[in-house]
């Protein structure tokens, strides 16, 4: 009996000993076969490491500064699909160039304007002439400049990405060669396929829309360039003389007594006026600022970028809708801190004066007249007028009433000391029938683009409002005036109204203009 139990085992001890020798012999098999990978992953995973690490690079040192002409711009190469190039004019907005097909973009950014260049040109307006040649071979040196930045970018990008996903020198030298061999042929690609002409067709976006309606199709620019051309030395140096003007404006020692109030109206898009305007804040010190309307030219939301600079003026700032300007722009403005958009006859206290305001009915960016135009200013303002008469009432009575069509402004007389208004670019002042002061502001933008259409623009305007804080009833007044693009004075005069000086005009200019 016990030996049946040892043969039965003996023999199982022979049958399992094959089965796992079989397996031991299987095993390395399964072993050697688990990590083999596909060489289309592999390959797409080294285009991933190159592509990533080249644009990495090219973001982070490939940028090169270029002077081009008068100004300061940052040249960049970037990925993209269509290729092309971006001219960014901050805050105007952009134009793009179908001016190559590759996988990368140029982008092209305007910095800023370099005075000492700028004035160069405007003392010796015969370097004009080369202008064209001057900016050719800023270009050319720039892009020279760009591609060797460029291949280093690529190269450096796409190696340290492939060190640090592969840990192996070999795997990131390669892939620093394919991203040097894809700039190559990115480069070869816009060689072959770059069209000059490009120049002639470009696409506007942002405030630039508007450009070509205002200086006229680029073919005509081409065939009447001696005519643009002396059209820029004049722009050139009515900036410059611009800029010099604002800086000759007088300071102003402020009495604690007073409330002063910046009034400023139709600035229609003209970025210089920020600047102005945050002068004066600052050399008058503004207590707010009010902006009677068309502060915009259509009232798109591809110019909401424009009104951003109100945020950092140093005042709060008041704010009533013209014809130019969008509920898009009004609701746009609501979103920005420091800015107060009246409408409807709400009335707000602010710096220690309470107004209240109505917005324009009409919007009007294509400068058309509509039917019954002067019938709704008319019913707007007596909206007004009645929500003036209810805040009377109720115990807070208003101070000043802004609006931007004098039309409108005309319905509230009687019903507030001062109302504010604009729309004409032009400034007048008349106390009206039943005693309300009438305030109309010119241009603050100097009719903005629209300066550059007739020899002797628009002068920019606007005006210092000095209110007494006790009795809130307006002292007097600084009319300022820069005498337009391309004028070099800068004027204030100071006038009275009658009850402070009975019998008496307004008083002769202050400080006499200043001419350079």
């Amino acid at each position: 009996m016990a030996r049946v139990p040892a043969a039965v085992m003996n023999a199982m001890h022979h049958i399992r000993l094959p089965r796992r020798h079989r397996s031991r012999r299987r095993a390395p098999e399964t072993i050697g076969l688990a990590p083999q990978r596909s060489p289309w992953l592999r390959a797409f995973g080294l285009i991933t490491v190159v592509v990533v690490g080249a644009w990495l690079g090219l973001l982070v040192v490939g940028n090169v500064r270029v002077p081009v002409g008068p100004m300061n711009t940052t040249m960049a190469l970037r990925p993209s699909f269509t290729g092309g190039t971006k001219i960014n004019v901050s805050p105007l907005g952009a134009l793009e160039l179908d001016s190559h097909i590759a996988p990368v973009r140029l982008d092209v950014n305007v910095d800023q304007l370099d005075p000492d260049r700028a004035q160069a040109l405007v003392d010796h307006p015969e370097r004009l002439s080369g202008l064209q040649d001057e900016v050719a071979r800023d270009v050319t040196r720039g892009t020279a400049d760009l591609a060797v930045r460029s291949c280093v970018a690529v190269v450096t990008g796409a190696t340290a990405l492939g060190l640090l996903v592969y840990r192996r020198p070999r795997r990131a030298l390669a892939a620093g060669g394919l991203a040097l061999a894809l700039l190559a042929a990115s480069g070869g690609t816009a060689y072959a396929t770059w069209n000059p002409d490009s120049v002639l067709e470009p696409r506007f976006s942002g405030l630039l829309s508007s450009a070509p309606s205002l200086v006229g199709d680029a073919r005509s620019i081409v065939t009447e360039f001696d005519v643009y051309q002396k059209e820029l030395a004049r722009l050139v140096s009515n900036v410059t003389k611009l800029y010099d003007a604002t800086s000759t404006l007088p300071a102003y020692e402020p009495d604690p007594t007073t409330i002063r109030v910046l009034h400023v109206s139709d600035i229609h898009l003209n970025p210089a006026a920020w600047k102005i305007i945050a002068s004066l804040v600052d050399q008058y010190q503004v207590d707010v600022i009010v902006d009677t309307g068309d502060t915009m030219d259509h009232g798109t939301a591809a110019e909401n970028g424009f009104l951003d600079p109100i945020e950092d003026l140093g005042a709060p700032y008041v704010w009533v809708r013209g014809n130019h300007d969008s509920r898009i722009t009004q609701r746009h403005l609501q979103d920005l801190k420091n800015v107060h958009v009246l409408d409807d006859g709400r009335a707000r206290t602010i710096a220690g004066l309470r107004f209240a305001g109505m917005g324009d009915p009409q919007f009007t960016p294509d400068r058309s007249r509509k039917a019954g135009a002067e019938m709704s200013q008319e019913l707007a303002g007596a909206r007004l007028a009645s929500a003036l008469r209810d805040h009377r009432a109720a115990g807070r009575p208003v101070d000043v009433a802004v609006v931007h069509e004098p039309s409108a402004a005309r319905e509230v007389d009687g019903t507030v000391p001062l109302v504010l208004a604009g729309h004409l670019h032009r400034q007048d002042t008349e106390v009206m029938e039943y005693g309300t002061r009438l305030r109309v502001e010119g241009s603050t933008g100097g009719s903005g683009l629209r300066a550059v259409e007739g020899k002797r623009p628009d002068p920019i305007q606007a005006s210092i409002l000095y209110f007494d804080r006790d009795t809130r009833r307006l002292q007097a007044w600084d009319s300022i005036e820069l005498g337009g693009l391309g004028m070099t004075t800068a004027e204030v005069s100071r006038h009275l109204p009658e009850e402070n000086q009975p019998g008496a005009r307004p008083s002769p200019a202050t400080p006499s203009p200043s001419t350079s």
